[in-house]
């Protein structure tokens, strides 16, 4: 009797292991040239197959279907892009508290507006025609409305804001400097008891996947915090690569994937995986490459990067090799 319950067991278990979404093999399959400067977060439109990298002092979009590179200037520090469904697109202007849009035709830009001091990461919101707009140096979250390019609402939670997720309502924001998701009822106007990442030091990137309710949060000691988001608690921690600075997501495919830049690897986590979420797979990417960019209709991967040099010391930061700036291009094998 014990033993036909032990197979009714193990048989349970293959077939929820079986019954498992299969992981395809990624790889690198290109690279794609770009103009030398730093860079930050990317963000694809898949309506109009464009790119678009924050750049330190602009953007730079990488027309995808036309192999056509263009960048414009005039930004005080880029750190995150958000395309809009009327061919502009919104940035975030970190060193003069500012964001900006630009009309994509034209690369003119369009209108500004004051937010936070030090605005880095933003999110849209196109259900209620806004973009969240993280100012990491106050503390809060300025809740622009994308048509009329005004602030209609600032937020206040504390300094050290990152990326931030969605669910309905409910925005949920890493925080660098607390080891925290901040929580925030965009509804009620209020902000929610934080989430400890107890383990987790640095959240950056962070993204929500509705099916399970659950946060994935990318955390520089090489960790990747699994938060139960209807609970909001921490679930556990998984090893990944070190100097991650996104959680990019493939819910056609129901992947996540974290590139870490420090090590230079693009980590692939199962979010269907037996027990919850789970790495499968790491594809060998390049140092530096710590943030990028799903295509949802190709799953394809873009991952800005350069070649660094050696610093002089080992308190001095590596810097970038000139004419070395590109983008790689991760593909699931045939």
């Amino acid at each position: 009797m014990r033993a036909a319950i032990f197979a009714v067991l193990a048989a349970g278990i293959a077939g929820l292991a079986s019954a498992a979404t299969p992981v395809p093999h990624y790889k690198v399959v290109d690279t794609i040239a770009g103009p030398d400067g730093s860079w930050d977060y990317a963000s694809v439109d898949p309506q109009t197959g464009r790119l678009f990298v924050a750049r330190g002092d602009g953007v730079t979009m990488f027309n995808l279907k036309e192999g056509i590179t263009t960048s414009w200037k005039g930004v005080a520090r880029a750190h995150a892009v958000v395309p809009l469904r009327d061919g502009r697109i919104l940035v975030t202007s970190g060193n003069d508290a500012t964001v900006r849009w630009f009309d994509v035709k034209s690369g003119q830009q369009t209108g500004s507006v004051a937010v936070g001091r030090k605005p880095d990461a933003a999110i849209a919101d196109m259900i209620h025609h806004r973009v969240l707009v993280m100012n990491s140096a106050d503390g809060t979250v300025s809740v622009v409305d994308a048509d009329a390019m005004r602030v209609t609402r600032t937020i206040k939670l504390k300094p050290g804001l990152e990326y931030a997720a969605l669910d309905g309502t409910t925005l949920f924001v890493n925080d660098e400097d607390s080891n925290e998701i901040e929580v925030t009822d965009l509804a009620a106007n209020r902000p929610i008891a934080p989430i400890a990442l107890n383990g987790c030091e640095g959240p950056t990137g962070i993204a929500y996947d509705a099916q399970h309710d659950t946060l994935i949060a990318a955390c520089a000691n090489g960790k990747a915090a699994i938060v139960d988001a209807k609970s909001r608690r921490l679930v556990k921690l998984i090893d990944i690569g070190r100097g991650p600075d996104a959680v990019i997501m493939d819910y056609r495919r129901r992947l996540a994937f974290i590139p870490c830049g420090r090590d230079g690897v693009l980590e692939i986590l199962s979010l269907d995986a037996p027990g919850g979420v789970a790495r499968v797979g790491r594809v060998t990417t390049e140092v530096g490459a710590r943030t990028g960019a799903l295509d949802p209709a190709t799953g394809t991967i873009y991952l800005p990067t350069a070649r660094f040099s050696a610093p002089a010391s080992p308190a001095a930061r590596p810097s970038a090799v000139p004419g070395s700036f590109h983008v790689l291009v991760v593909r699931p094998a045939d």
